[in-house]
Parts: C-alpha cells; structure tokens; sequence
C-alpha cells in the first residue's frame, strides 16, 4: 500500500472495504463520503461538546449556540450571504417545499405561471405541482438543447409577464449540464419573476455567489458537499424571508404565545421550529471548511478531468451510448445497450465499483431521453483514474456475461 493511499485512507475512511481493499465509489452525486474531519466535528459535537442551543443559560449550552450559529456562518459564507439569510432545513427537498407552502403559497394565484425545465430532479417539480393543485397556478417546462443544457433561449421565448417564479437546477443530477445562471436569473428579471435555484450538485464544485448572481432562493444540501444527512440550507434574500410566514409552529419559531395570540420570531429562527439538528449543523460547517480549504477550483478542475478521461474511455466501448454535455460537471451518465442499468450496477458491485442506475429522480428527463433508466457514475474530490479504469473493467465484464 503506497503512501498516498495511507493518506487517502485516513481522510475517506467510506472509501476502504472491510478486507481493505479500495472501494471505487462513483456515486457522489446521489451522496459524498465524508472525511474525516468531519466526523470527528460531529462526534465531538455529539458527545463532549454536546448541549442544547439557544436555550440554556449553562456554559456549555452557550458554547454550543456560538458553535451552531457559526456553522450557519459558514453556510452562508460558501455561497457569499449573510447568516440572517440561511434558514437550515432537513436538506434541499425541504427547503423548496418550504418556499412553495410559504411564498408561493402567499404570493402566487391562479392566472400565474412557473417555468421549471425538463431535467428537474424531482424535488424540484412536485412541490410545485401541490402548489397548482392548492392555487390554480400553471407550471410550464422548458425544453433542453441537443447536448442536454436547459434551453434558455426557448426559455426567453417562453416568458411572459405571467411568469411569477423560474426554479432550475444549477447542475443537472443526470447530465450533469451547468446552468448559465447569471443568463437565466436575467430572464426572470425580464418579466419581473423571482428564481429558485437547486444548487445541490453545484455547490460542491462550484464557485457560488448569490449576491453577485441576484438570486431570490438557493438551496442544498450537506450530504453532497461531504456533509451529513438531514440537513441542508435555504437562501433567501433577507427582504423575501421577513416577508414569508412561518409554515411551522412550534418551539424556538416563536416571540410570544398566549392562548389568545402568536407573534413569531424574525427570519431565520421563524422557520426553524422545534429542536434544530444541533449535531448535523456542526457537520455542516466542519464540511464547508474542509471544501473551501481543498478550494472549488482545484476540485472543479480535478471532476473535470476525470469526466473527460471517463468520457473518452467509455466513448472507446462500442455498445455505451453517452449522455449529456461534454464539459457536464463530475457526473457522466450512460447506458450499455442490451443491459438494463440496475444489472449493470449489481455486477459492477461485485467488481467492487459502486455506481447509480435508475431515474435518478428524474423520470421526466429518462422519458425525454428515451430511456427507462441510466447508468450514473459521479466523481469527487477523493476520486482518481483508477476509479474509471476499474468501471471500465467491470462494463467489460458485464458485456462478457451478457454476451
């Protein structure tokens, strides 16, 4: 075992098999390993640190507060807001739920319309799809262009001052196809819409700036930026947050409650009713500080050339069929002609290769597509070559087995 696999075993401990061995994991996207760093965070946080927050008037409860206040600090730094505007949810699902049942709920009518696109992850469809069912608004779907990027161009077509909202994702979960943000948040502006942008696969390899960009909402989650589970972030512009009501009731939400009345708290704290995810929170932060110290550059760079290097080899295997851009953002998806994906991915596995096969929640892009399901490999910060010669290994097998 070489030193630089040491190295890499101490910071990935998810990246070692029980026997030892390296697990070429190629599923980042779905959601990262996490390093080191940010389990002890989270295990110091939950055993010799541990206390609540907000609420106690004992040291270690006041040090937990500062430790929890700073990791919404951190969020909010990674994407360039103030803390006041990061409102911490159980991750990017909720967080757009939450604007749907609140914003959306207040603010939109029958007669408005939202622009969403063809390769919205489900999240990103199905909150506004209750919304229509609740107010009457319409949803209108942007088409993609021939190599898999929302269309902004039909977009700008298709807007009309009816359009009240546009939530896209930045970077597709399938494709893996980048956003022209500053472009698409132009349109909104246009016809006087806000936009929601699902930054879940972008904040992990991106540069984010939501105040350079002028977005109206961004969410994402923590477990893609090599954080933990059930938590994640909504951001919203301070004057959009106080002007949304609450959509939960409960503990620390509040200002004052009588049996007469309620007046609730000032945004954030307003949204975040109940004991929050004290320990996930720690993560959350401990993950930001390790992302902006490997630094978004170098890890875009590094998923970049892996994707070009994965690309190349499996455009060099006659029954792959490749989608997406070329220069799509750590994620290639595929598909290997007369196997279904999820057969792909059980052989894959006992080759020690772990990869996504299915929608990928995404069933109306695999229905554009033409295809039930693909293949989905997705690249980190601790993915290398190997990584891809060992995939190549196994679809090589899998075409043996298969005939």
């Amino acid at each position: 075992m070489t030193t630089a696999t040491l190295a890499r075993d101490a910071i990935w401990p998810g990246l070692v098999n029980p026997e030892g061995s390296r697990w070429h994991y190629l599923d980042t996207a779905a959601t990262a390993q996490k390093p080191q760093v940010v389990i002890d965070a989270m295990i110091r946080a939950l055993g010799s640190d541990y206390a609540t927050v907000h609420r106690g008037v004992y040291a270690r409860s006041a040090d937990m507060t500062l430790a929890f206040e700073a990791a919404r600090r951190k969020v909010a730094g990674l994407i360039g807001g103030d803390e006041g505007e990061i409102v911490f949810t159980r991750g990017a699902t909720e967080a757009i739920n939450l604007v749907a049942q609140t914003w959306g709920q207040a603010n939109l009518k029958a007669g408005d319309r939202i622009l969403i696109s063809t390769l919205e992850h489900h999240a990103n469809i199905v909150p506004w799809q209750m919304l229509r069912e609740r107010t009457g608004v319409a949803i209108d779907v942007c088409p993609l262009t021939d190599d898999g990027r929302i269309d902004l161009d039909a977009a700008e077509r298709m807007l009309t001052p009816a359009h009240r909202l546009v939530a896209l994702a930045h970077v597709s979960n399938v494709l893996g196809s980048v956003l022209d943000a500053p472009c698409a948040v132009a349109l909104a502006r246009s016809v006087g819409a806000k936009i929601l942008l699902d930054g879940c696969q972008s904040v992990a390899r991106l540069r984010v700036d939501v105040k350079a960009l002028d977005a109206d909402f961004y969410v994402f989650s923590a477990h893609k930026l090599y954080g933990p589970t059930g938590i994640g972030a909504l951001w919203a512009k301070a004057e959009i947050l106080d002007a949304m009501p609450p959509w939960q009731g409960g503990g620390a939400m509040i200002d004052r409650v009588t049996f007469e009345r309620t007046t609730y708290a000032p945004a954030p704290q307003r949204f975040e009713a109940g004991t929050p995810a004290i320990v996930e929170a720690i993560g959350f932060g401990a993950a930001v500080d390790f992302v902006t110290g490997q630094g978004l550059d170098a890890i875009h760079a590094h998923e970049c050339a892996l994707v070009q290097a994965a690309r190349e080899a499996l455009r060099g295997i006659n029954a792959v069929r490749l989608f997406g851009p070329e220069d799509s953002a750590g994620i290639v998806s595929f598909a290997l002609e007369g196997v279904h994906p999820h057969d792909l991915g059980t052989i894959l596995d006992e080759e020690g290769v772990a990869i996504r096969a299915g929608h990928h929640c995404a069933q109306p892009l695999m229905a554009h597509l033409g295809v039930p399901a693909t293949a989905r490999a997705s690249f980190g910060i601790y993915s290398d070559e190997s990584d891809i010669a060992a995939l190549v290994r196994g679809i090589e097998r899998t075409r043996r087995i298969f005939g």
